[in-house]
């Protein structure tokens, strides 16, 4: 039988991870510009904001921030085997969607870059956070429910967590949004930080009891 591109790819991602010990809480963020802050110096995005809460917390996770401004999820699947290959990490958080909705691209092709992309990393031995998106409503009701059902969808088939709407609570207004309407400010980052964390610090603890037995079964 004829392997797919996908089935290929996570096969040699598979056999290149094996046997190989990666840092189990190294958190890789694969994103579009709402998480290469856009617009702003980059400490003010809500990627740096997190690896700082991180430290500030004394926590040995590290942050890598692979986002890059305008990516689509065709651009993301096609860096992902590569970034996986040289950050080795231990939890991917998926954050795309955005530009494909925005140039209106079909639904169906965005949900199977997704899939691509949540199946390479776990064939890596990375947990997964999908990050969901809503476009605007110009777009039609049809196309912007379908595009936002499709993050839903895909993190119930596949079971990773998701954070239903990175922008939640965001209103429309000049204190969160520059002025073309679209990025959000320095303003609104910690408050796109906080929609994140929750599920991603659940992410984290999780990883933890392995880290501690791996301690106690070494100690005298």
């Amino acid at each position: 039988m004829k392997k797919t591109p996908v089935a290929l790819l996570s096969l040699a991602l598979l056999t290149s991870f094996t046997g190989t010990c990666h840092a189990l809480t190294r958190v890789l963020i694969v994103g579009d510009s709402l998480s290469a802050a856009y617009g702003m110096p980059v400490e003010y995005g809500w990627v740096a904001l997190l690896d700082a809460r991180l430290r500030a917390l004394e926590s040995d996770a590290t942050v890598i921030n692979a986002s890059i401004s305008g990516e689509t999820s065709a651009g993301g699947v096609a860096r992902l085997p590569a970034l996986l290959e040289q950050h080795r990490p231990g939890i991917v958080v998926i954050e795309l969607g955005g530009n494909d909705g925005l140039r209106g691209y079909p639904v169906p092709q965005l949900r199977d870059n997704l899939l691509q992309m949540v199946r390479l990393s776990r064939a890596a031995g990375a947990d997964v956070l999908l990050v969901g998106m809503r476009i605007l409503p110009n777009y039609g009701k049809r196309y912007t429910e379908a595009f936002h059902q499709s993050f839903v969808d895909l993190a119930a088939q596949e079971q990773v967590p998701l954070v239903p709407f990175l922008l939640d609570g965001l209103t429309v207004s000049g204190e969160v949004l520059q002025s073309d309407g679209i990025h959000p400010t320095a303003a609104a980052q910690p408050m796109m930080l906080d929609n994140v964390w929750p599920t991603l610090e659940s992410l984290l603890a999780a990883r933890q009891p392995q880290k501690e037995s791996d301690h106690a079964a070494t100690d005298p």
